[in-house]
């Protein structure tokens, strides 16, 4: 079942990246805007790509790399004494970090901006739970 359950992560974590996390905009009036975690990079890639090169490491490729590697030790290809250091990576797969991110860029318009949370948003947390009790259960085996 871990096995299954890491797999699902490998196609969930990509429609979860370009899911609506939310929809955002000056009044309710002016229509709502829809923000993914892909068009959130691609905005701070236009503003400091420094900072978006962190962030797509954490948010993207971190946890990535976390699902593909205990992929690799659920079938035996890779030894399970790697486990720390991917668990390493899955700290540093801040993918909650780069959210609050978000709320506190989308917020600063303080009164003047309207926010709904999108499906996107309970998908990519649902991914990010899922793998932090995918790794949990592997080293208890």
């Amino acid at each position: 079942m871990l096995r299954t359950a890491n797999l699902a992560l490998l196609i969930l974590y990509p429609i979860a990246w370009f899911a609506p996390l939310l929809r955002a905009g000056l009044l309710p009036v002016f229509g709502l805007s829809e923000i993914s975690i892909i068009s959130g990079l691609q905005s701070l890639w236009d503003t400091d790509p420094a900072l978006a090169l962190l962030v797509t490491f954490l948010a993207i490729f971190a946890p990535y790399l976390k699902t593909i590697g205990l992929a690799l030790i659920h079938f035996g290809q890779l030894r399970r004494r790697t486990l720390p250091a991917l668990e390493i990576l899955g700290k540093l797969a801040m993918a909650d970090v780069f959210l609050i991110a978000l709320y506190v860029v989308l917020v600063k318009g303080a009164g003047y901006v309207t926010v709904e949370t999108g499906w996107g948003l309970y998908l990519f947390t649902a991914c990010v739970l899922t793998s932090i009790g995918i790794s949990h259960l592997t080293r208890r085996r």
